[in-house]
Order: structure tokens, then C-alpha cells, then sequence
């Protein structure tokens, strides 16, 4: 995920000009009636021009790329003038309110209602109110260059505090930011959270907590972090400088919680229905790959996400590189910190290659072209079904496996000495310090500059990011001191759909895969299958999605399967050859002292490069 902007950038999305007046935007928001997950929000805008006042609510978020409509979750709107009589207000479309009648003070009033704490809702109930600005605050066209001030109300008693990125005042209630851009970039956590911090240099990194957990947990999770963000900082020799010195994780593992991480420009969003206890490895995955995001793509930027339009969808060719490169390198970072071990690492990166090799999707596009269709997938819903099974690889995962074959390529050509590190350092060097904006031909240009061979950029690029081949990761894992395995050898297939018990048979819950077996026969999503004869044996029914896996593994690659299916009112008979499984893996092995050696130091940070 992404979010952006520099405090310096104040007239990026509009020009002074649109904002004669440096009186400041004041917010305030309380929980009166946090149990039934409403907050109270009061938005006052001073010095208003003549003419309506377009108060608006955004449609996407920083970090996402689809459209999340947040005006859906606002009601009970009103405004009033200086004087404290009401205006008129119109509704000229779902996310606009138009102000008329005013005296140059607007006061707009509003309930939200917020149920889904993760990176890009808001969550509000009698635990904690965790806030994701674009889908809590509205806004005022014309009025994003000023200054923004926001007051937290908290609960009588409830010993909740507030964590966020955004400037600390006298009173710890009151925070502010220098225009909307970054206001809206700043999540904040309001709780009873756990707080731990620690310096490096000059700057101060911090953990606001919140989770049903141990004190003791808090301490083990705060010194992994630490870990991370030493190891994440190998990687370009140098910390980027946070705004006002400090760098904020907020966590929120809660039952209630839900699932995300969101990084921003000097924090990031950890949410998870999980707990340390039971998933600290998991959990600090997303750590890790947030925090490099601190570099990659909140620095590091790419041209198509700059400025964030926070009233359209988001489109960018480079997210291969920029979420894709970071997933890479957060098992990396967990493997360096000593947090991951060689074989965790290995069955990461085995998942990746084999979701990448078999995956249907690299018929249809490349990494840059999965990029592309971030606005339908990420964290986008969808009423109509669509066929990602077979057309979308997650850009995440896709560009990850080109960071591992760009990372290892590289090192066998040139040696241990020159490295995916040293590009990502070339990149940070080129564009991040200044705020500048990449392309896709800007990353092949640094990968050109680091090797000094622009036709090995040229060839690596056209294969494997405009086009849809793989890398020899076989060849180049094995120099490495790691195995690809075909772990499906002898292991009959009959799909990689989705199967589960349901209605008296086995249910087909998703797309079945051009190339498997069962698409093959015709049999496809909602599809029951309610008897099935495997090898030649009896028809078993009623069937179970167990027994259908016993019977297929048992009999394996090219026995015959009998299939009585109920597809959409009708009871159908379906023949089809079971396939072998072409699921790989990667494991690590013992190889000659050189192998070793290559391994241990893909393991060690590129040397150089002193932090401060």
C-alpha cells in the first residue's frame, strides 16, 4: 500500500492562489455514541470566499487505488454561518454538499458511522476509535493549501490517548498538519494503546500498541521492530528524514479489527483479527514491508501516483516495483534481522515462484499490465463474479518473483559484490531525497546505471516486466544455495479451484483454472459435484471435497475420473484425466563451500553504506 507528500508540497493539488487565506481549517471530532460505532464531527472553514462553499467527502484513499465511496457512511449533515444560523445546503451529487448564504464562516456538522478498523475505513466502539482520515473527514474545494487544525474528544474516564504522525501542540488533544494532503495522509489511533519508542541517530521511532495482549508481547513486538527497521535501513545505508523527527507504528490487533497494513509518509496502518501470540512471524511480515515503503513509494515515487487524486480511482503501471520489489524484500529483512529462519525464507519464496510459474494470468498480462488493474482488485468490491482466477496475478506476488530473478541475476553475473540493494539504492539516491516521481523506463535506467550494461536492463526488462516469461529460477536459485523442488511430482490433479462441502456434494466455490483437468471436462464455479468414480473404483457418494483429494492423490497423474454434476438446474455426467500436480517449492541444500558462501551472503546486508 501507498500513501504521499512532503509538508513542504502545501499548493501541490491547487494553487495558492485558490487559498488567499492562511486561516486555518479546524476539526474536531468526539464519540458520544461510540457503542453504536457513530463519532461526531464539526469541520469549520474561516475566511471563505463568496459563493457556495463545496464541501466534499473523498472516494479514495492514500494507499489504495479502487474507489471506497466513504460519503456512503455520512448522515445527519448540517451547516451554520458565524453568527450560528443555519445554511442552506444542496446536494449537487453522493459526494458533494454545496453551502450557500454565508457570512465567511462555515460550520458543517456530521455524524460518521464507522465499523472496520484496518488502513482504509474507520472504526469506531467502546474500545478505541481508529481513523482513517479521507474516510472521516470532509473537506473544502479550494481550501486544500491551508493549514489544518484537529481536536480529539475522547471519552470521560476511557484513558484513551492519541497516535498519530501529524504535529503534536501543548495539548495532547490537538494536532495539526500544514494543508489537506498530508492531514489526510495521517491515520490516528485513539485508545488505551501500548506505547514503546527508541532513537537511532536523531530520530525517534514509536509503537502505539493496541491489542488485547501482554506487556510482554508489547516488548518482544517493539524489539523485533527495531530489528526490522535496522535491517530495512541496511538496505539503502541511510534513513529518510521524518517529518518532525519521529516515525509512528500503530498496530491494532483486535478480534473485532480487520486485516490490512497501510503505510504513509511517516507511519503506517497494522491491523490484524490476529494476535502476537499466536502469529508474531505473520504479523511482523507486514511490518517489514511497510516500513520499506518509508523508501519505496513514499520516496520513492511513482510518476503516475503523484498527486493522489483523492476523487478518482488511481492508476499506476509501476506497482510490480513499488509493492512488488517491497514484498521481496520483507522476507529478506525478517531472514537478515534473524527473525525468519533459511527454511521459512526458502518456503516463502517457493509460494511466490510457484504462484508466478502456474499462475493462468500470464497469458493475459504482464507485471505492468497487472499493475494496471489495481483499481479492480485492491480491496475493490465487486457485485458481478469476474474471472481473476485465471487472468489477474497480484502485482504484489508478480513483482516480487522479477525482484527474486532481477536480485539473483544480477548476482551470478556480477558476484556477491553488486546486488538488488544497490539498485534500490541507485533509485533512492535518484528520486528520493528531492520527492522526485519514476517510471517504469526510470527503474530500467538504474538497473542499466548499477550493472553498466544497459543491455542486460534492456533484455530483463522486455522478458520479464513488459513481457510475461519467467526467470530460470532454477539455475539461479540453485547457484544460490536453494532447491526448486517440483513438489507435485507423481501427485494426481484434478483442480486448483476452490472445493467445499455443500448441498449433499462437493461445491466448485471459484473458477476453475484453463489447463486443469476439471476445467477441461466443463465443470466450473457453483457447479455441484455429487458423486464421483477416481481410477475406476466405485462412485462415492455422498462426496465430500476430502475424500474427492484422497481418491485423486491415490490415484495420480493419468487415471481416469467419472463425474455426476449439478450445474444450474440440470444433473450432468463429465469425464476427464487426472493431470500431475505442477505445484514447486523451495527448500535450501547443502552445497559446495562456493554455495554457501553465495547464500550466506544473500543473507548479509550489501556492505557500505554507513547509516546515521
Amino acid at each position: 500500500m501507498h500513501a504521499f507528500l512532503t509538508l513542504v508540497s502545501s499548493c501541490l493539488l491547487v494553487s495558492c492562489a485558490q487559498a488567499p487565506s492562511s486561516d486555518p481549517v479546524l476539526y474536531t471530532i468526539a464519540f458520544p455514541n461510540a457503542e453504536h460505532h457513530e463519532a461526531e464531527v464539526s469541520v469549520t472553514f474561516q475566511g471563505v470566499p463568496d459563493g457556495p462553499l463545496e464541501v466534499r467527502m473523498s472516494r479514495s484513499s492514500p494507499g489504495r487505488y479502487a474507489l471506497h465511496e466513504f460519503a456512503k457512511n455520512v448522515y445527519d449533515v448540517r451547516a451554520v454561518d458565524g453568527a450560528g444560523d443555519p445554511l442552506e445546503i444542496t446536494r449537487p451529487d453522493p459526494h458533494q454538499w454545496d453551502v450557500r448564504g454565508h457570512d465567511g464562516v462555515v460550520r458543517v456538522t456530521y455524524t460518521l458511522y464507522g465499523d472496520r478498523a484496518d488502513g482504509t475505513y474507520s472504526g469506531i466502539d467502546r474500545s478505541h476509535a481508529h481513523l482513517n482520515m479521507p474516510a472521516t473527514f470532509m473537506w473544502a474545494r479550494g481550501m486544500e493549501g491551508r493549514p489544518m487544525e484537529l481536536t480529539v474528544s475522547v471519552p470521560a474516564a476511557s484513558g484513551w490517548r492519541v497516535a498519530t504522525q501529524l504535529a503534536p501542540t501543548d495539548d495532547p488533544y490537538t494536532f495539526t498538519a500544514p494543508h489537506l494532503q498530508y492531514f489526510l495522509d495521517s491515520p490516528t489511533e485513539v485508545s488505551d494503546f501500548g506505547w514503546r519508542e527508541w532513537r537511532v541517530g536523531d530520530q525517534t521511532f514509536r509503537v502505539a500498541l493496541h491489542h488485547t495482549g501482554t506487556e510482554a508481547e508489547l516488548d518482544a513486538y517493539a524489539e523485533a521492530t527495531e530489528k526490522i527497521v535496522a535491517a530495512a535501513g541496511d538496505v539503502f545505508g541511510e534513513f529518510p528524514r521524518f517529518d518532525h523527527g519521529t516515525y509512528t507504528f500503530l498496530a491494532c490487533y483486535l478480534p473485532w479489527a480487520a486485516g490490512d497494513g497501510m503505510e504513509h509518509r511517516n507511519s503506517t496502518v497494522l491491523t490484524s483479527t490476529g494476535s502476537l501470540e499466536r502469529n508474531m512471524i505473520g504479523l511482523l511480515g507486514t511490518v517489514a514491508h511497510e516500513f520499506f515503503h518509508s523508501w519505496n513509494v513514499e520516496r520513492i515515487r511513482p510518476a503516475s501516483l503523484e498527486p493522489f487524486d483523492f476523487e478518482e480511482a488511481n492508476m499506476s503501471r509501476e506497482l510490480w516495483f513499488a509493492e512488488g520489489f517491497t514484498s521481496y524484500f520483507d522476507d529478506l529483512i525478517l531472514w537478515r534481522a534473524g527473525l525468519l529462519d533459511t527454511e521459512g525464507f526458502a518456503a516463502r519464496l517457493g509460494g511466490m515462484v510457484n504462484a508466478v510459474t502456474n499462475g493462468p494470468g500470464r497469458a493475459y498480462f504482464s507485471p505492468v499490465e497487472m499493475s494496471m488493474q489495481a483499481p479492480f482488485v485492491d480491496a475493490a468490491r465487486s457485485v458481478d463474479p469476474q474471472n481473476k482466477e485465471n487472468t489477474f496475478i497480484s502485482y504484489y506476488t508478480w513483482g516480487s518473483a522479477v525482484a527474486l530473478g532481477l536480485d539473483l541475476s544480477i548476482r551470478e553475473r556480477w558476484g556477491p559484490d553488486l546486488t538488488l540493494d544497490h539498485v534500490m539504492r541507485e533509485m533512492w539516491t535518484r528520486f528520493g531525497p528531492d520527492d522526485a516521481t519514476y517510471t517504469v523506463e526510470d527503474v530500467e535506467s538504474a538497473v542499466a546505471a548499477v550493472t553498466g550494461e544497459p543491455a542486460f536492463a534492456e533484455d530483463f526488462f522486455r522478458r520479464y516486466v513488459h513481457g510475461r516469461e519467467v526467470p530460470p529460477y532454477g539455475a539461479l536459485l540453485a547457484v544460490h544455495g536453494m532447491e526448486l523442488v517440483h513438489a507435485g511430482a507423481g501427485v494426481g490433479s484434478l483442480t486448483g479451484a476452490r472445493l467445499v462441502d455443500r448441498d449433499g456434494g462437493v461445491l466448485v466455490a471459484s473458477n476453475t483454472l484453463v489447463g486443469d483437468p476439471l476445467h477441461g471436462a466443463g465443470v466450473d464455479r457453483d457447479d455441484v459435484i455429487v458423486s464421483a468414480s477416481v481410477g475406476g473404483g466405485r462412485a462415492m457418494a455422498p462426496l465430500t471435497a476430502a475424500a474427492l483429494a484422497r481418491a485423486v492423490e491415490a490415484a495420480g497423474p493419468g487415471a481416469a475420473v467419472t463425474l455426476e454434476v449439478r450445474s444450474r438446474g440440470q444433473t450432468l455426467q463429465f469425464q476427464a484425466t487426472l493431470a500431475e500436480s505442477t505445484r514447486l517449492s523451495v527448500r535450501p541444500f547443502s552445497g559446495d563451500d562456493a554455495t554457501r558462501s553465495r547464500l550466506e551472503a544473500w543473507r548479509a546486508s550489501t556492505p557500505g553504506g554507513d547509516r546515521p
